[in-house]
């Protein structure tokens, strides 16, 4: 099956402990960047083609992503979004998807329970599943890590990739945590060989510190979406101004 190549989309992510929206590096060092409705609502009203909710400590904490954010933001973003963190049945994405969630992700649990993915595709379809994967190398390896990137796997990741679509994912969201919160730039490399090998779409996380890098994981990475925090949230480029930079740089984005 052969990929389709829509416009490339630009994806705010805020990652979400105990209601605020926080950013770190790697998960850690957290700092309070504001009130993730009314950031979503701002980037949404900025041209975000889609946001990402993630409950970053609920993994680790063992429970629930909580529903009154959820339908907090459905009231209010009129524009697609995907939630996740502790999510580990399919009551849990039920209950998100039913707040109004455009979309879920889970990981950690897909590590524990792959058919998880299979049950939650079968049920709403698999255009309601991300899989989100973060990874980070080790001994030239592209390590599957767990709970927060805290918890490292056997996996290897182009074949984790593979075996995820094949049970029934819409998507891959991959982060690298060598590369999370430094703004570096994404490993371009490994996005430009694991997003070929895959028929779904990919969503590069993971080191977003400029618009090259944003350009370069999109064109030199072949990534079919682009997920930042940092230079969004602390205002160092607007949305609007960076899909026109895109758009310079020959991608197509929708405005």
């Amino acid at each position: 099956m052969t990929k389709e190549v829509p416009a490339k989309r630009i994806i705010p992510c805020l990652d979400v402990k105990d209601g605020r929206t926080v950013k770190g590096i790697r998960f850690e060092g957290l700092a309070d960047v504001g009130d993730p409705v009314e950031l979503g609502a701002r980037y949404a009203s900025d041209g975000a083609d889609e946001l990402v909710y993630l409950d970053i400590s609920a993994s680790k904490e063992d429970r629930s992503t909580f529903t009154g954010l959820v339908r907090r933001i459905a009231e209010r973003i009129n524009i697609p979004f995907t939630v996740g963190g502790g999510i580990s049945s399919l009551d849990d994405a039920a209950r998100l998807l039913d707040a109004g969630a455009d979309k879920i992700t889970v990981n950690s649990a897909a590590v524990a329970n792959p058919d998880l993915i299979s049950e939650i595709a079968v049920r709403y379809g698999r255009q309601f599943v991300v899989v989100a994967i973060d990874a980070r190398q080790k001994d030239g390896l592209w390590r599957v890590t767990t709970h927060g990137g805290s918890r490292l796997t056997d996996l290897e990741l182009f074949s984790w990739a593979k075996k995820v679509e094949n049970l029934g994912a819409g998507e891959i969201l991959f982060t690298s945590m060598d590369h999370d919160g430094t703004r570096n730039g994404y490993p371009c490399e490994t996005f430009a060989r694991l997003c070929p090998s895959l028929s779904i779409p990919v969503i590069a996380s993971g080191g977003a510190g400029s618009v090259d890098d944003i350009v370069e994981v999109l064109k030199e990475g072949k990534a079919d979406a682009a997920l930042a925090a940092s230079i969004f949230h602390y205002g160092e480029i607007s949305i609007g101004d960076l899909k026109k930079v895109l758009l310079d740089r020959g991608l197509e984005v929708r405005l």
